[in-house]
């Protein structure tokens, strides 16, 4: 993505990013084992070996399909130039904003499996930071089963921090929860996820350039990290438990100089509640999980 464009997004120019609504790409990948022994290790998780036919947690499918853009296609950010087949937001900042994800059957280590990616939707609007462009996307992963995970993805594309800009009060998260876990996010675990995600993304490893390019505080933990964390104090909570769809939606941004909480109630036997609240009380995200 290039920094040098003018940050409002025009009429004229919104009207061409929609010309990329529909367009997609369809990739392939086989589950291998070795990818999900590393993402246990990343959690802190004491799992048995993946073998043949081993089921991958939810949400550790974004280890696979990972984008393999030539260096000399990056942007300064570190991202593609371009986004991809993603349309050329002229805005410099991206981030993962949410999802809603329908989990059919679990992948299993060893298998064969196509994902077929198309753009469904561009909006703008003004937001208390600036230009703000929604990008929504539609995975589709299959294997010999058939379509085994839906997921509608969102990506936000963000004007560059104005140095008067003052952070928006966090909205308070809730404290009723049945089930916690306290994550001290610090680099070694952003590096590793991001190496597991091959998420060149210099926010998440590079202080410098995310302190004083971008104008965060710290290196931003990884907003599908904050999703997988949920998932797992789930998992960790409720073991038995098997999610059959799964939402979020990213509220603020969480950063590596402080610790969060990833935080989860039952709202009735099919729907649990969950949340990251960072140190301060604020919620950082909000999701549910729909089980079977």
């Amino acid at each position: 993505m290039s920094t040098s464009v003018n940050s409002d997004v025009s009429d004229l120019q919104l009207s061409k990013l929609r010309e990329w609504v529909g367009r997609g790409v369809s990739r392939s990948d086989r589950v291998s084992a070795a990818p999900v022994a590393a993402m246990s290790a990343t959690l802190d998780r004491d799992d048995a070996r993946p073998v043949t036919g081993s089921e991958v947690p939810p949400l550790w499918q974004w280890m696979y399909f990972t984008p393999l853009d030539r260096h000399s296609e990056l942007s300064v950010d570190g991202l593609a130039e371009g986004g991809g087949f993603l349309p050329p937001v002229p805005l410099p900042r991206r981030m993962f904003a949410g999802s809603r994800i329908t989990f059919n059957h679990p992948l299993q280590v060893g298998d064969d499996i196509e994902r077929t990616s198309q753009v469904t939707n561009i909006n703008s609007k003004r937001g208390r930071s600036g230009t703000l462009v929604f990008v929504s996307v539609l995975h589709e992963i299959t294997d010999a089963r058939g379509i085994a995970i839906r997921e509608e993805q969102d990506v936000v594309y963000r004007e560059s921090a104005r140095p008067d800009a003052r952070a928006p009060e966090p909205r308070a998260a809730r404290i009723d929860e049945s089930f916690s876990r306290r994550i001290d996010p610090d680099p070694v675990l952003l590096f590793r996820y991001s190496v597991l995600t091959f998420n060149g993304h210099r926010i998440h490893y590079d202080r410098p350039y995310v302190t004083e390019v971008e104008g965060y505080p710290g290196l931003i933990v990884h907003g599908p990290l904050i999703a997988t964390l949920l998932v797992d104090v789930l998992r960790r909570n409720m073991p038995t438990a098997k999610v059959r769809k799964f939402s979020f939606r990213a509220m603020a941004p969480l950063f590596d100089n402080h610790h969060f909480e990833v935080c989860g109630c039952e709202d009735d036997d099919k729907r649990v509640a969950l949340w990251a609240r960072d140190h301060q009380g604020g919620l950082a995200m909000d999701a549910v999980a729909e089980l079977y």
